[in-house]
């Protein structure tokens, strides 16, 4: 649980968004928590008295309302079966209470009551978040759908009239963290975060997980987008893209449909935060701050259970009948799509028309039927689709109709699901032409509705799908004809494809489709990622947690249990009480800044080291992959120095020392080797550079493209591991470099060396100090933690401080968060001497006479 000094970060980060519109006053409503076993300000282990419970949260409650003056509270209510909020159910654990949290449908949204809620809350287990209407309007219509909408299917609002895209505004984006905050506060009032699982649902709740990670900074936490991540070059151009992103961090799982989505959201934390991720175990997984987000990809499939009883039931046979009867004759396409800028419906009509021109055969047989569902927003970008659709298939018509026969028809009526089913059942060929889209699961319904339909009870069943790539169902439906919308052509040529394909490969692309539609549908999802989010929170209870940050820059730094900052009121008792001290420093991300221009020690860095170094007591040592002759123009002030350059390869004790080179003899022909082959990944990307060292030679790229360097980097070290197989070289990888080193040269090398001499000498150390912040640091830190692995025993006593610098996983058991935080640390320690001294004497002074 979070500490005292947490609480209070907690209460500054929420004043933080005290600008925010302000809420109507909580309901009063206040359901009981259940709590864990043992202490409730710090339990140790979740409560194993019941199966913890999952809470979905989503913008609106799986719910239908009727008015009713008949029922409770005048409307009457029931499950909406077709929303993924509650079909995911079926794929949860039987044993598991379920808790649905999201706002009451639009109907009865201003009939909120305490007593309303506690009837939802106990007939349906839903428990309605109460927004005003205004509040409601600017959030969803304003912020929702007409800003982060476009922008997230790469619709960028470059001008107040952009069609769909409105420029941003920072009122309606707090009205949207207004709304996420009244969903954080009706959270708060049920949530046990010790037991619970909180399964976020899409965009509209992008930053729920920070307002809930402030109030509980162990709660469990999936967040699931169900429309599309752009490239970060979009993303980008959002005001607060840091906080959006954030926010997803607070999160400890984070699911998308596709790779693409996912790799243009690492792409985006490695441009925008600074963050890498890693790929282990067929997991990839982000580190932010000691907690590791995974990264989860799997597509939603349908409830096939609910859609074989549509496809069952009566009703639907008796409308497939008519649909057939009408349609007889006929080569039957179809189309189902919201009203929508994306759907891409124009471009089917223009497609359809392109086909009955180059294709005249076709005219009055090819009929393509396009149900249009209601659009879930409203502005004049709705409107404009509409006309837009009117106007070609009014044209079409109009050129290729004839007598009995209209080549495009519009359903513009509301359309039951068993009326849909029985169009489903009866077309050849499902068209899904959207130009971006991400929760589509049109193909998944139409194969099953091939497959169980009982008009193709005696023949096999069979099915083809003409399917836009930039749907985030293409990927798993290989057996589909993909097709580029925007190219009105290749729209046509799919569709006179699938017209003219073999029964027998649309047989065998039916099969491919319905196997793995029928395999992955939407229990198999939500059981993946109910699994995956209960793996990704297992070690929760074994860290401790920490909140920091204001506003929407809040995050949590989970430490392990040994792990901790290191504090100079820690430190200074043992450097007191030492007398052979041993203080091993980095420099580059260390005691200078990574991003610094300037590379060359700060006077204030000069300044400290040198008063470390006039204590006898002190052994100070510069330990860096940097070559001796830059080392040593940066620190000739510095006479009592010492100084490891190259990751040891030169030694000196100090400004007057020689230089020592590590006993190994050394060829360096293969020098003649790498050095073609960097440059060859030197000419190819941009911003990347070769050093040349005496012992080594470094290939950097943290002035390239991040993702480029980053994937010419990997490129590289298998290229050079390759062609230097046979040589006494080791390649390595750190941060923003790769790396050609002798065999036996390393940080935790020359420690080992460092440490041998002071014992030889009689002055074993017993206080050692180590600080770094890359991978090669980390030997350095285990040839001190690990006495085991290392050849020189320290004594007993000896006082060992290996400390790396940001909150990461690491060789050791301590953290500083940043350079500066070093320079205080040895500002501490410099000063540490001091006041050991006694007081200062007491003069007294008579003057005798007078002035």
């Amino acid at each position: 649980m979070p500490s005292l000094s947490c609480h209070n970060l907690l209460d500054l980060a929420n004043a933080a968004t005290d600008e925010l519109p302000p809420l109507p006053p909580p309901s009063p409503l206040r359901l009981p928590r259940v709590m864990a076993s043992g202490s409730p300000s710090s339990p140790a282990s979740p409560s194993p008295s019941a199966p913890p419970r999952r809470v979905i949260v989503s913008h609106r409650l799986p719910l239908r309302a009727a008015p009713d003056a008949a029922a409770p509270f005048g409307f009457s209510f029931t499950v909406d079966a077709s929303t993924v909020a509650y079909q995911l159910r079926s794929g949860l654990p039987p044993s598991a209470p379920v808790l649905h949290i999201g706002t009451l449908p639009a109907a009865a949204a201003e009939d909120f009551s305490d007593e309303l809620a506690a009837y939802l809350l106990a007939n349906f287990s839903c428990l309605p978040v109460y927004l005003p209407a205004d509040l409601h309007r600017r959030f969803y219509h304003g912020f929702c759908k007409h800003y982060m909408w476009p922008l997230l299917h790469y619709l960028l609002p470059l001008t107040p009239s952009t069609l769909g895209g409105l420029p941003f505004d920072r009122s309606l984006y707090h009205s949207f963290l207004s709304a996420n905050r009244a969903f954080a506060d009706r959270l708060t009032e049920v949530l046990s975060p010790d037991d619970d699982f909180v399964w976020i649902q899409d965009y509209h709740l992008f930053a729920l997980p920070t307002f809930l990670r402030k109030r509980f900074p162990r709660a469990k936490v999936g967040f699931f987008l169900h429309s599309p991540f752009p490239s970060s070059e979009i993303f980008r151009t959002i005001p607060v893209r840091d906080d959006l992103l954030r926010a997803l961090l607070n999160a400890d799982l984070v699911g998308f449909h596709t790779f693409d989505y996912a790799r243009h959201f690492l792409s985006a934390c490695s441009r925008l935060l600074g963050l890498d991720y890693q790929s282990k175990r067929g997991y990839i997984g982000i580190e932010y701050y000691g907690r590791t987000v995974t990264v989860k990809i799997l597509p939603v499939g349908i409830d096939m259970g609910q859609l074989r009883s549509v496809v069952s039931a009566p009703e639907t046979g008796e409308v497939a009948r008519q649909v057939a009867e009408a349609y007889k004759g006929r080569r039957l396409m179809l189309g189902v799509d919201d009203v929508d800028l994306f759907k891409g419906i124009g471009l089917k009509f223009l497609g359809m028309e392109q086909l009955l021109v180059e294709h005249p055969e076709l005219r009055g047989r090819a009929v393509l039927v396009q149900i249009a569902n209601p659009a879930r927003s409203e502005g004049r970008d709705v409107q404009e689709v509409q006309d837009e659709a009117r106007a070609i298939s009014a044209r079409v018509n109009e050129r290729f109709g004839s007598p009995g026969y209209t080549p495009i028809v519009m359903i513009n009526r509301p359309v039951s699901v068993h009326e849909k089913a029985a169009y489903y059942a009866a077309a050849e060929c499902c068209v899904v032409s959207a130009v971006r889209d991400g929760l589509n699961r049109i193909p998944y319904i139409y194969t099953v509705c091939r497959q169980e339909s009982t008009t193709q009870e005696e023949a096999p069943k069979r099915s083809v799908i003409v399917l836009s790539e930039f749907v985030g169902c293409s990927p798993s439906l290989s057996g589909a004809i993909r097709v580029n919308p925007w190219s009105v052509e290749s729209v046509a040529e799919a569709m006179n494809a699938a017209l003219m394909m073999s029964e027998g490969e649309q047989r065998l692309r039916h099969e491919k489709h319905y196997k793995y539609v029928s395999t992955h549908d939407v229990a198999y999802w939500a059981r993946s990622f109910d699994q995956d989010l209960q793996r990704a929170c297992k070690d929760h209870f074994s860290r401790r947690h920490w909140g920091i940050g204001f506003g929407m820059s809040f995050k949590v730094v989970a430490l392990g249990p040994n792990f901790r900052r290191l504090s100079v009121e820690h430190i200074v008792p043992s450097f007191r009480k030492t007398d052979n001290r041993l203080i091993l420093l980095d420099y580059d991300g260390t005691v200078m800044p990574e991003s610094s221009i300037d590379k060359a020690p700060s006077n204030e860095v000069i300044s400290v080291l040198n008063r470390l170094c006039e204590d006898p007591k002190n052994r100070v040592f510069i330990v860096s992959g940097r070559g001796k002759d830059e080392l040593s123009k940066w620190f000739a002030p510095c006479e009592k120095l010492g100084i490891a350059a190259e990751h040891g390869y030169f030694t000196r004790w100090s400004k007057d020392s020689p230089w020592e080179t590590c006993g190994l003899a050394v060829d360096f022909d293969w020098k003649k080797t790498a050095e073609p082959v960097m440059r060859l990944y030197t000419e190819s990307t941009d911003g990347s550079y070769i050093e040349h060292k005496e012992s080594a030679l470094v290939w950097h790229h943290h002035e390239a493209d991040p993702d480029f360097g980053s994937c010419q980097a990997k490129e590289l070290l298998d290229h050079l591991e390759s062609v230097l197989a046979n040589e006494p070289v080791v390649v390595k990888r750190g941060q923003h470099i790769v790396e050609v080193n002798p065999q036996g040269i390393s940080k935790g090398v020359v420690v080992e060396s460092l440490l041998s001499s002071m014992v030889r000498s009689g002055k074993a150390p017993d206080f050692v100090l180590c600080i770094g912040d890359d991978r090669s640091d980390e030997d350095m830190f285990e040839s001190i933690v690990c006495p085991t692995n290392s050849s020189v025993k320290l004594p007993a006593t000896s006082e060992v401080f290996a400390c790396t610098v940001g909150k990461k996983p690491s060789m050791a058991k301590y953290y500083l968060d940043d350079t500066v935080d070093v320079i205080k640390m040895l500002q501490g320690l410099a000063n540490a001497p001091l006041q050991q001294r006694p007081w200062p004497v007491q003069l007294r002074v008579t003057f005798e006479g007078s002035l």
